[in-house]
């Protein structure tokens, strides 16, 4: 299976190349990852020593932050270099408080994994959640370079837990500890015999924690807002879009504004998000001194705007729940002590499970269940008060993950 996991890699690399003549996504992923030996030859020092920390996205980074601060100031003498998968994650981050070198992560061929681990060298290697790229973990096994999973989530649905993923458990076992989210992450490892594992939790909860102390101005929305009750809708798909905009059509109050921050930042998608929508409404970017006066609605068209804009709303709608597409961050909106509505669908989401067993978190599958919801928290201030502290003595009570991880650090180092 590695001998085909490789043909495959390298015939990817191939189409890759010839596709970016026809597709301009293709051609942008092939563009980022071209010159990244090229910026580590030239950045990296034969006299400095490294740590590589690897996330798939902006998600993944925010998850690892508190994590990656420790790392930070547990290794004063070592730099650090961050890549990012996906170019939104990179946009967004690329200038960030944790790395000294930032790159995106070159294909999963050995050609490339030699090329970067020889240059980078590192001393330790941190991966989040889900990231497992065989000939990335295989040859810093090789290496014999200390290699941790922060934040794992671990399932017995996985596919390399099934029979035919033996080969892809065989490179589980590259990790040199792995630090899971749940007790049940620990048992499915150790019934397949890994047992350099420990229980975490979830940094989530201690990097949203963090936005409380953070500045979360956005300039001009406080009086966008003047006093009205603030409806913020991050990461919303069609589905949710859909519902969020019948209800803003049909709706007469007058005392009420709304946020819209869609998943899919693209300009023509957004116009015609804002052409559907009957209120007086503005771009984000827009947003100025003068014409905030008789504007309802904003629309965000930019990257990494959403935990601040939470801090801004009476209520919140988190999206993908009425696709699925997947539930995004409820900890988020979560930690600001307000109420939570999302859409039907949040498997393999169990603190979602909980905020809605505690009555934190509303779950609607229809507009009228919506319409239900959402008029009742408008027009309830005892309401959103008291789901809004539900949310965050949860979140107050979840807190530690970090600590546990630079605790067993502490310890080896």
């Amino acid at each position: 299976m590695n001998i085909v996991y490789n043909l495959l890699m390298i015939k990817v690399e191939i189409m890759l190349s010839i596709l970016k003549f026809f597709n301009i996504k293709i051609k942008q992923f092939f563009n980022e990852r071209k010159n990244v030996i090229q910026i580590l030859e030239k950045e990296i020092s034969e006299n400095e020593k490294y740590i590589w920390i690897h996330v798939a996205s902006l998600g993944e980074y925010e998850q690892g932050l508190p994590v990656f601060k420790h790392i930070k100031s547990l290794y004063k003498n070592h730099k650090i270099v961050l890549s990012f998968f996906s170019s939104s994650g990179y946009n967004a981050r690329k200038n960030n408080q944790i790395s000294d070198i930032t790159v995106y992560l070159p294909l999963d061929t050995n050609k490339n994994v030699n090329k970067f681990l020889d240059i980078i060298n590192p001393e330790m290697a941190f991966f989040v959640k889900y990231e497992f790229w065989p000939n990335y973990l295989k040859s810093l096994y090789k290496r014999n370079t200390p290699t941790y999973l922060i934040s794992g989530v671990f399932r017995e649905s996985h596919w390399f837990f099934k029979f035919y993923g033996f080969w892809m458990r065989k490179v589980l076992r590259s990790f040199t500890h792995f630090f899971v989210q749940n007790n049940s992450s620990k048992e499915i490892l150790c019934k397949f015999n890994i047992n350099n594992c420990s229980v975490m939790g979830d940094s989530r909860y201690d990097r949203v924690m963090e936005l409380l102390n953070e500045n979360n101005e956005v300039p001009f929305l406080k009086d966008f807002k003047n006093n009205k009750i603030c409806i913020v809708a991050g990461s919303t798909w069609k589905e949710d879009n859909d519902l969020i905009i019948k209800f803003i059509n049909s709706c007469t109050s007058t005392n009420t504004c709304w946020i819209i921050a869609p998943h899919q930042i693209n300009l023509k998608y957004i116009k015609e998000l804002q052409n559907k929508i009957e209120l007086n409404s503005i771009l984000l970017s827009e947003l100025n001194f003068e014409n905030f006066k008789n504007i309802n609605l904003i629309i965000v068209d930019s990257i990494g705007q959403l935990t601040k804009l939470y801090s801004y709303a009476d209520i919140s709608y988190v999206g993908g729940g009425m696709g699925t597409s997947g539930l995004h961050n409820t900890l988020e909106p979560a930690v600001h002590k307000i109420p939570i509505i999302i859409g039907k669908n949040f498997k393999n989401f169990p603190e979602v499970s909980e905020l809605i067993n505690l009555n934190g978190i509303k779950t609607v599958n229809n507009f009228d269940s919506f319409e239900t919801e959402i008029i009742e928290l408008i027009q309830s201030n005892d309401k959103r008060n008291k789901m809004g502290e539900i949310n965050f003595e949860y979140i107050k009570r979840n807190l530690g993950a970090s600590d546990k991880v630079i605790s067993y650090l502490n310890e080896i180092k």
